[in-house]
């Protein structure tokens, strides 16, 4: 099924709609269900389990009950007291991304991953071979469940920021008895884009955050078309003039963004909440020691170094700091991550409690321009040398087998795996 809105023609837009936005449905959710089918109909949700814990996501029937995504685990059992929590498996969820992106593949070269659920499709280049976008994007859906048993919501416009809103409008609506589907497709031709875009309010704008809705609100500005029709010059005034003048854009339709197959990550790091506050820097040092370990590996496995290591630190209160350092020459090694994030931490006093604690690096660049710090180009390759023969072993005889020693306990090596507690600690 297609929705179809009409009204007339934006000269700066395509002139027809190929660019798709995908949106997995409770992606998390539905590879859960397809392992556990005992629990469809039943409210489930993914994330942390523990009071903790934050929801990664929820079942249509759990959502009809308020619970959302990014919300507390423990409001989510209240709301939802038979609630099935599942704890989170990053690793299943990327490869089942991995077979969903593959699907996209198939239809174009032109893919822009967003997350592991949903990502922006150009099919201009597509329609000569596979027929009209809207037709690409009926195919697409039925591939996509046909190898994956999962579904998907489909948006179809001449720009990207309404292919995403038009998916929205494609997506199932929750109830206690199972998703209700939607039209699983809609279609904004260019010609349909204000129309569609007027009534919206202007919170479905990209941007408007609470505080930004709280100055529009003062000006009396509640649907995009109200935005749209104030002068841009207001705008600025009140918001700033970059965003302003985006706010304005997008309000009007206007959206000049590419698809781009090769964006690049731009961060890589590793953070986890504590089942219990930690009030030592000794305690936090240990953690900083595996989460270095984990995010170099990360880095070398990507084939990238990074020159801007970030501490971020959250208090039993949720107050939260972040420390920064650029380095001179970018890195990959767990040595020199550790030593800029110890120096942070030397600034950080614990004693409050510390409940979340995360480093990450950006300023990402590929491995091969490299510089030599001077250490290398006077003694050797060193930690180089080293760490390729850590990811080696790691290769053939798993995560587990090798790793720094102050990490290791009576199982052994446990090394901090990508996605664990990213949603908070489980119930003990």
């Amino acid at each position: 099924m297609t929705d179809r809105l009409i009204t007339e023609l934006r000269p700066f837009e395509r002139p027809e709609a190929t660019i798709l936005h995908v949106d997995m449905d409770a992606f998390f959710v539905s590879v859960e269900l397809l392992e556990h089918p005992e629990l469809r109909g039943r409210p489930v949700v993914v994330g942390g389990s523990g009071d903790r814990g934050v929801v990664a996501a929820a079942s249509y029937e759990a959502r009809a009950h308020g619970v959302h995504s990014a919300m507390s685990s423990a409001m989510a059992r209240r709301l939802c007291p038979h609630a099935v929590f599942l704890s989170g498996r990053h690793h299943r969820y990327a490869e089942v991304s991995r077979e969903v992106m593959a699907v996209f593949a198939e239809f174009t070269p032109r893919v822009e991953p967003l997350s592991l659920d949903e990502a922006f499709l150009d099919v201009a280049g597509a329609q000569r071979s596979l027929g009209p976008a809207p037709t690409i994007a009926r195919h697409l859906r039925d591939r996509v469940l046909e190898r994956t048993g999962l579904t998907c919501s489909v948006g179809v416009a001449g720009t990207k920021f309404v292919a995403k809103l038009a998916s929205e409008r494609a997506k199932p609506r929750p109830s206690v008895d199972g998703p209700v589907f939607g039209p699983g497709v809609v279609v904004v031709e260019p010609a349909e884009t204000l129309a569609f875009l007027r009534p919206l309010p202007v919170e479905a704008l990209w941007g408007v955050g609470p505080a930004t809705l709280g100055r529009l609100s003062r000006l009396g500005v509640l649907t995009v078309g109200d935005l749209a029709d104030l002068p841009v010059d207001n705008l600025a005034g009140a918001l700033g003039r970059s965003q302003g003048r985006h706010l304005h854009d997008l309000a009007n339709g206007r959206d000049e963004r590419e698809v781009e197959p090769d964006r690049r990550v731009r961060s890589i790091g590793h953070e986890e909440t504590f089942a219990h506050d930690h009030h030592r820097r000794e305690t936090l040092v240990r953690e900083l020691v595996a989460f270095s370990d984990a995010v170099a590996s990360r880095l070398r496995a990507s084939g990238v170094v990074g020159r801007t290591v970030q501490l971020k630190v959250k208090f039993g209160d949720f107050h939260t700091i972040t420390r920064s350092h650029t380095l001179e020459v970018a890195v990959d090694d767990a040595p020199a991550l550790l030593h800029c994030a110890r120096t942070m931490l030397e600034q950080v006093d614990p004693t409050p409690g510390v409940r979340l604690l995360g480093l990450s690096v950006s300023g990402l660049s590929s491995r091969g321009s490299r510089q030599l710090r001077l250490d290398e180009a006077v003694e050797g390759p060193g930690w180089e040398t080293a760490s390729r023969t850590v990811d080696e072993i790691r290769e053939r005889f798993g995560a587990g087998a090798i790793g720094p020693a102050t990490v290791a306990g009576p199982e052994g090596v446990r090394p901090k795996v990508r996605g664990q507690q990213q949603w908070g600690p489980d119930q003990d």
